[in-house]
């Protein structure tokens, strides 16, 4: 968890409000925000530094923020756009004549999709259909795992390679069996910023009739720019049939942008939805939504066009030295070291002592650099995640120079410790006791989050809490993690 200040709520004012005075208060809302740009959020955002592609994503966005993709004949220009870009996309992933693709609203959505498009594609009668499984390497993004549930596909997670942190080939074929309807691979994956065995993952599932999804939404629009030879991984493997991109992450475009690639349309029926079946309008979606606006297909569309080729091949390049500088730098830092050797540009850092990759975290942001923080899995200590864009190259030695100075400053405190008796007892918490917002409100107290069961006040810095999470087993720390975002989310009194 990283450091959040709740601004308090206000009620709809008596009298409409000037535009100075709006303009004010979002100042005021954005007083606590990371910054979206300056190159020192290294993860959430992400930065070309180029002015011209900025304005011209907000130009557009803004101006097309009133249209609507419910309806392509309506608005015909959206689908235009949204096909322009596929049409890029498929060509950047060596897509043959077939590939067709949707924009969504961003990385989950696309996965979503994929998903259910794999699951309403099994054989009916199929012991797939009756009873659906995905095989995910444990490196598979989240978003999967919300797939799973939402659509009720089983996920079957298989371990990594605990070295390099890749997935296994020969453990997921092992994997597949009769109620496959998927199997994912990532380029890269997000924690740790390598790219899975991609043609043995798909040669497998296509041996046995299976679609293979590769989730690039964080290199696909960066790894076909770099000229450097990567592995393998798009429509050019066979047996890869679903692919997704984000054009908000290394496209450089606002907010609300991803793509979802099939090899063929008989492959993307599955999450088409149409029907007639009321007395409204007949409903026509290529997506989970219906209305959507076209402010982010047409933001993402003037970026492409104003960056190019040209500008995407310097912007990733950029990006890729950058990463590499910086893990060449961690490997001088005493007391730190790179998890895995990255493929793209991300990278994943681990300290040597417990919790101090917490405590570097909250220095970072005190000195005006974001780090994503990284709670343990299976055998992975905790870690720190970066996301390197273009506009954070520049400030590569900066970065170091800080990073080193904090991390001096953290080792020379005494190891993070919790307080003495909150870890058994998390360990030996009821999970069902949580539902109670009174026990919740008083675990959340006791952890120094004060919920009173109508917000919530997060300390400065969250190294101790993210300890705290640490302790906890799974199931705790995410009904745990519910409860936050509960207490969050609730308005607070007047």
């Amino acid at each position: 968890m990283s450091s959040v200040t709740t601004p308090s709520s206000s009620s709809t004012p008596a009298t409409p409000a000037t535009a100075a005075q709006v303009r004010a208060r979002l100042e005021t809302l954005r007083a606590h925000d990371l910054p979206v740009h300056g190159g020192r959020t290294l993860a959430y955002v992400y930065d070309s530094g180029v002015a011209e592609a900025d304005a011209a994503g907000r130009e557009a966005l803004a101006a097309f923020g009133g249209t609507n993709g419910l309806d392509p004949t309506a608005f015909p220009s959206i689908l235009a756009m949204e096909q322009e870009l596929v049409a890029v996309a498929r060509d950047l992933l060596d897509g043959p004549a077939t590939t067709v693709g949707v924009a969504t609203s961003g990385g989950t959505e696309s996965i979503l999709l994929a998903v259910l498009a794999a699951r309403d594609g099994a054989p009916a009668g199929s012991p797939a259909a009756a009873a659906p499984s995905m095989v995910l390497p444990s490196t598979a993004h989240a978003a999967f795992h919300k797939a799973a549930h939402y659509f009720g596909v089983r996920p079957v997670v298989v371990d990594v390679d605990p070295v390099g942190f890749r997935a296994d080939p020969e453990a997921m074929t092992a994997a597949i069996d009769e109620t496959t309807v998927l199997v994912v691979a990532s380029a890269p994956s997000y924690a740790h910023g390598v790219i899975d065995p991609i043609p043995q993952i798909a040669a497998a599932a296509a041996a046995r009739g299976v679609r293979c999804h590769v989730d690039a939404c964080i290199g696909g629009w960066v790894l076909p720019f770099l000229d450097e030879t990567t592995p393998a991984w798009t429509f050019a493997v066979d047996g890869v049939t679903s692919i997704s991109l984000d054009l908000h992450k290394y496209g450089y475009t606002p907010k609300g942008a991803s793509l979802l690639l099939h090899r063929t349309p008989a492959l993307r029926r599955g999450h088409l939805f149409a029907t007639a079946d009321w007395p409204g309008y007949a409903v026509l979606n290529t997506t989970t939504q219906s209305t959507r606006s076209g402010g982010p297909i047409a933001a993402a569309w003037a970026v492409v066009q104003v960056l190019g080729r040209a500008g995407y091949v310097s912007l990733a390049r950029a990006a890729r030295e950058a990463t590499l500088a910086v893990a060449e730098g961690v490997r001088g830092i005493p007391g730190l070291r790179v998890v895995a050797d990255p493929d793209s540009t991300l990278l994943a850092i681990a300290a040597d002592r417990p919790g101090d990759a917490y405590r570097i975290a909250d220095a970072m942001v005190a000195r005006g650099w974001f780090v994503q923080p990284q709670l343990p899995y299976a055998e992975t200590p905790p870690t720190l995640h970066l996301s390197l864009s273009a506009a954070t190259a520049p400030l590569v030695p900066e970065f170091l120079a800080t990073l080193g100075d904090v991390v001096a400053q953290v080792r020379s405190q005494p190891p993070l410790s919790v307080p003495a008796g909150l870890g058994g007892m998390l360990a030996a918490l009821d999970v069902a006791a949580l539902a109670d917002d009174a026990v919740l409100d008083a675990l959340l107290a006791a952890a120094g989050l004060a919920g009173d069961g109508s917000g919530i006040s997060l300390p400065d810095g969250m190294a101790e809490v993210n300890a705290l999470l640490e302790l906890a087993p799974v199931p705790v720390r995410e009904a745990l993690l519910l409860g936050v975002l509960d207490r969050l989310t609730r308005p607070t009194s007047r």
